[in-house]
């Protein structure tokens, strides 16, 4: 098997195409392909192009409890299925050892599970794999290297890896650190914080009063453009007040400013927008944490973070589970909508040129 990975950490840098043509070099890339070290994991990974040889969109779940293995293969089959993929390497996961006889490796009636439901998509499986404590063993593998107290090593670095390490992209422990690096504030800082948002809130409703809002909403797009500056690569650590916090979480509940805030992640600040986006959302309290995370969501997604795409929409939704622009794209995240696409969809629709071609067509 001979598949490409494309690994591409930010808008502006080029593509990498990482040669792998072994099922372990596969296995060894899920990390970077998922952005965090998976554990008990059932994970599948989609090979699209005309010839089946380039990586495609990865899906991962949780190992689930035998009786819902059926469900969640439908469901991950359905999922990496929106991909169109010409074949998919299911791989799982897992320190849990076999039972039976001594040749028998773990979680098979979910592997029959999966590949039953890829079936039904239908789309080929040309390799069933094992990941566990370093090694790789192979479900449809006869010979004594699959045996369950062998396995073969995988890759000391993958080839993905390497790619990674150039581009700059930070591979998590696993998902709880992702859920971490955005936790709200706790304590002291939480109230600090808290007292400075109410500050901002009422002073940003008295200019609203005094001055209007075309041009609080200006105010409050400085003070973003102020931020960001200082989140570029290059400068040491974002050391933004509380105030300075705050008075971007206050004009982010603008949709215009919030929607003007979108498109940085289609231009060359897009990495810096990403720092900015993730120190609001984890300093944010709860109710206005949805802007910001919402915001890191696309962020993460246009480069093709779609773990913490997901971990950015859960704490967006948790805060305000009403917040509509984080629904529409946790419907489009879980359709396993591309970056490519949902860069097409914001452009589209931040373009005053096709919003005024819409308005004429309406009335028309």
């Amino acid at each position: 098997m001979d598949a490409t990975a494309r690994s591409h950490p930010q808008p502006t840098d080029p593509l990498f195409s990482v040669r792998m043509s072994d099922p372990g070099e596969i296995a060894a890339a899920l990390p970077q392909l998922l952005g965090f070290r998976p554990r008990e994991s059932v994970v599948l990974v989609g090979l699209s192009a005309p010839d089946g040889g380039r990586l495609g969109l990865t899906v991962r779940a949780d190992i689930p409890p035998p009786e819902h293995a059926a469900a969640l293969a439908r469901t991950l089959a359905r999922s990496i299925g929106t991909d169109r993929p010409r074949g998919v390497v299911v791989v799982v996961v897992s320190d849990e050892e076999g039972v039976g006889s001594s040749r028998d490796l773990p979680h098979r009636q979910l592997v029959w599970e999966m590949v039953q439901a890829l079936a039904g998509v239908p789309v080929a499986v040309p390799e069933v794999l094992l990941v566990r404590r370093g090694r790789w063993w192979s479900y449809d593998c006869a010979d004594r290297c699959c045996d369950p107290g062998t396995g073969t090593m995988l890759p000391g670095v993958s080839a993905l890896e390497a790619a990674a390490v150039v581009t700059g992209t930070v591979v998590a422990a696993d998902r709880a650190e992702l859920v971490e690096r955005i936790a709200p504030a706790r304590g002291p800082d939480a109230d600090a914080m808290a007292a400075s948002c109410a500050r901002s809130a009422v002073a940003c409703a008295e200019n609203l009063v005094m001055a209007g809002a075309e041009e609080t909403a200006e105010a409050s797009w400085t003070a973003i453009t102020a931020a960001l500056a200082r989140c570029r690569p290059g400068l040491s650590g974002v050391l933004l007040t509380d105030d300075e916090v705050a008075r971007i979480l206050c004009g982010l509940r603008d949709v215009g400013v919030r929607d003007r805030a979108l498109e940085l992640a289609l231009g060359p600040d897009a990495p810096a927008a990403e720092v900015l986006w993730t120190e609001c959302t984890r300093r944010a309290p709860a109710p206005l944490a949805a802007a910001p995370a919402t915001l890191l969501a696309v962020s993460a997604w246009l480069r093709g973070d779609g773990a913490m795409a997901n971990v950015a929409l859960d704490r967006a939704l948790d805060g305000e589970p009403d917040y509509v622009l984080a629904g529409l794209l946790a419907q489009g995240l879980a359709r396993c909508l591309s970056p490519a696409e949902l860069r097409s969809i914001i452009g589209t629709a931040l373009d005053p040129g096709a919003r005024d071609r819409r308005d004429d067509r309406s009335a028309g």
